[in-house]
């Protein structure tokens, strides 16, 4: 029951993630730096933001495998289910929000800090949830573990190197940067503070939510 528990709450964190994810990408400034290599390839070919993104996580769960070896744990194949999930959320996220066409500078401005707040909370009921992690930041755990690296600085090269990628998509197939941009920066810089700000602010709520594990 503990278990169920932690998991319905951590899909409750995906859609909401998943949510703030399409704010920050159809807020036009460039999307999370996560999502920004499947979001510039949905540009381009016939397939979707949420499908390229099931794409891109199952390559990422690939590298972890190649990276840990032995040390790959079964229970990391649980990201496919979980990225699985993530992406069609995405999509109905983005077909929900489809009417969203913000035309000023501040609009678009006030949807990516509204896709950043919305995005942070989500990854901080995952957080919560404590039962798996997506792929992103289990590809970034997996050369944390393996090459003794600070997890916080691998995160932001991580972050850095999609981007720059995605970037380099965009000039291949549009001879312009479309899809990352200053809003691509604004949320790398904003979400992970968010998330650690709810994480602070409701510290009391994995006593209230979850059975107290008794050490002897």
């Amino acid at each position: 029951m503990e278990k169920l528990k932690r998991y319905v709450i951590f899909l409750v964190g995906l859609l909401i993630s998943s949510f703030g994810v399409a704010f920050i990408t159809k807020a036009e400034l460039g999307t999370s730096p996560i999502s920004s290599i499947p979001y510039v390839l949905s540009l381009q070919f016939p397939f979707s933001l949420g499908q390229f993104t099931i794409a891109f996580s199952i390559i990422l769960i690939l590298l972890q495998f190649i990276i840990l070896k032995k040390n790959f744990k079964k229970e990391y194949l649980l990201q496919i289910p979980v990225s699985i999930l993530f992406g069609y959320f995405i999509d109905i996220a983005m077909l929900l929000l489809q009417y969203m066409h913000p035309t000023s500078y501040i609009m678009k401005l006030m949807d990516l800090l509204l896709g950043s707040l919305i995005l942070g909370f989500g990854i901080y009921i995952e957080i919560l949830a404590n039962v798996v992690m997506l792929p992103g930041e289990s590809f970034v755990r997996a050369i944390v573990v393996t090459w003794n690296k600070n997890f916080g600085n691998t995160k932001v090269i991580f972050d850095a190197c999609i981007s720059i990628i995605a970037l380099c998509f965009s000039f291949l197939f549009f001879h312009t940067i479309q899809g990352v941009g200053q809003g691509t920066i604004i949320a790398a810089l904003l979400v992970g503070f968010i998330a650690k700000f709810f994480v602070k602010i409701f510290s009391f709520l994995p006593n209230i939510l979850f059975e107290k594990v008794e050490t002897k």
